[in-house]
């Protein structure tokens, strides 16, 4: 049995979109400890004014970072953005690089190309800080203003990564525009670039393709999936998408009958998941509405199906 790396992402893009209260932040990161999750992408430092809900990223690692034997990235948009992060003890930052050259400039104001040369900047001053920089590349499989992408598109992103010296990738399908053949594509190209262990991806269940693709990357061997738990998530300035990652407790759940190890504790997922939704949170995903897959007899509720058929009794139904 492969042990599979999950990072919960749900502290960050469940409430950026979903404002509630510190308390409830640190709550949900308790409550997820306890059911085994150690790695956590724990916040965005950005500005307030535009992502409200994340104004509290230094409070909330201030409390999660006495727990012992975690793991806790942020999201950055900037050199102030790293600082902070450097001064919260995060583990690592993820600098947020757009695929998608109107989402950059709608998003960062700047085109990927300087986001790019923005990035070079920036890993000098994470070196004299001592924090691990990596980056996303958001929409790298496509969307939102364009169609799919694959190889040809990431390549040049690659390269010019490499030749920064940033190798640590979170690669996000952020729009859900691949199924299993477009991820092995994708990332077929990208372990020509750097090791797949130094991969992160994040697939989004906007089509419903989310599961199937945790399933092809844990086969692929990528070293860790991005998940959020109840398929939690949007973002702040497109409301109307769903915006939500892959659903923890399902993909867990898919990930354990497939005879991988998650180290996670799916009934601890099911109750937090459900803990969460009674907070408010908007969710989605299955297992915590119709309870995992049976593991022994007895453990399902006793049947209560019954035909009704006043006229014709003694028949059987066809």
């Amino acid at each position: 049995m492969s042990t599979v790396h999950l990072r919960e992402i749900a502290p960050r893009l469940t409430f950026q979109a979903h404002p509630v209260p510190t308390e409830v932040k640190i709550e949900l990161v308790q409550r997820l400890v306890r059911a085994g999750v150690r790695d956590f992408e724990l916040s965005s430092f950005v500005r307030p004014d535009l992502i409200p809900g994340l104004a509290d990223a230094a409070e909330v690692f201030a409390a999660v970072r006495a727990v012992p034997g975690l793991t806790l990235g942020c999201c950055i948009g900037n050199e102030r953005g790293l600082r902070a992060a450097a001064d919260a003890g995060a583990d690592s930052a993820a600098f947020l690089l757009s695929a998608d050259e109107d989402f950059a400039r709608a998003n960062v104001g700047r085109s990927t190309e300087e986001s790019l040369v923005e990035l070079g900047r920036l890993a000098a001053v994470a070196a004299d800080l001592g924090i691990t920089l990596g980056t996303y590349v958001i929409f790298a499989w496509g969307g939102p203003t364009g169609p799919a992408r694959g190889r040809a598109e990431l390549e040049p992103i690659a390269r010019r990564l490499v030749d920064i010296g940033v190798t640590d990738w979170v690669l996000a399908d952020s729009f859900g525009y691949a199924a299993p053949p477009q991820i092995r594509e994708l990332l077929d190209t990208a372990a020509q670039h750097v090791p797949p262990e130094s991969l992160t991806v994040q697939v989004h269940d906007n089509r419903g393709l989310g599961v199937a693709n945790v399933l092809t990357l844990a086969e692929l061997g990528v070293g860790t999936i991005d998940v959020a738990l109840a398929g939690s998530g949007g973002h702040p300035a497109m409301p109307g998408q769903r915006g939500g990652g892959v659903c923890t407790e399902d993909a867990a759940q898919a990930l354990e009958l497939a005879g991988h190890d998650t180290r996670l504790d799916l009934t601890a997922l099911v109750d937090t998941a459900n803990w969460l939704a009674d907070a408010g949170v908007p969710g989605l995903g299955f297992v915590r509405h119709v309870g995992p897959v049976p593991a022994a007899a007895g453990t399902t509720a006793a049947l209560t199906f019954a035909w009704k058929n006043t006229t014709h009794e003694s028949e059987p139904a066809q």
